[in-house]
Parts: C-alpha cells; sequence; structure tokens
C-alpha cells in the first residue's frame, strides 16, 4: 500500500506537523462519516441549537401539545410557535395529528427523545 502524502496548512501558512499516526488516519479515513452526512447532522443540531425549539421540543417530549397551548405556556404568538413548529417538522423533529379543529403535535419518534435525553444527561454531568 503507498504511503499517502499528508501535509499540514495551519491558517493559511505551512507548518512542521508531521504525520504521527498514518495507520489511525487511514482508519479514520476510512469509517468517517461522508460529508453529506455530516452537513446533514450539522444542519439537525443547528435546529437543536435554538432555544425556543428545544423549549418546545422538552415540552412534547412530556405530552403532546396544540398550538395554542404552545402559544400560552412560552407567551408567544401562535404565529411565533407555527413557525418553529414548522421547523421541527422539516427536519422530522416532530409530527401531528389533526382531532376536530386543531393539530397536536408530538415527538416524530423515538430517537428525538434519545437526543434530548442524552444531552440532558450530558450537561447533568
Amino acid at each position: 500500500m503507498a504511503t499517502k502524502n499528508y501535509s499540514c496548512d495551519c491558517h493559511g501558512k505551512k507548518c512542521d506537523c508531521e504525520v504521527m499516526h498514518a495507520d489511525t488516519i487511514e482508519f479514520v479515513e476510512k469509517n468517517i462519516v461522508d460529508d453529506k452526512g455530516l452537513e446533514s447532522m450539522a444542519k439537525l443540531f443547528k435546529v437543536f441549537g435554538d432555544g425556543t425549539r428545544i423549549r418546545i421540543l422538552s415540552a412534547l417530549e412530556c405530552h403532546e401539545m396544540c398550538v395554542c397551548d404552545l402559544a400560552v405556556m412560552f407567551d408567544m404568538t401562535k404565529s411565533a410557535i407555527s413557525h418553529q413548529l414548522k421547523v421541527l417538522r422539516d427536519n422530522n423533529l416532530v409530527k401531528f395529528e389533526k382531532k376536530g379543529k386543531h393539530a397536536y403535535y408530538s415527538l416524530a419518534d423515538e430517537h428525538v427523545k434519545e437526543i434530548l435525553d442524552v444531552a440532558l444527561d450530558h450537561i447533568n454531568e
């Protein structure tokens, strides 16, 4: 197997970094998530990066809710809540079910709950 030539360009300047663990680099290159997957993950984390959306997800983790109840709970307009729910829906984090005149929102699946639970566990360490 040919040795790959690795060079380092630290902050636009060549540096004296040398490959210390070529086997590690090769292993990671073979096993790391591809760029498309990483970009999708970054987009997902960006959605989680908004405090209002996290509050909505946290509330929906407890119980399904309608827009009106979320608006009252968070002292926001129905329009503002609806906008945030659309972002969450577009990213497959929440789903809704029509019951009469109202749409009731809940977490899209168990994975969303797991992400919230793991995040909370991590910050509580």
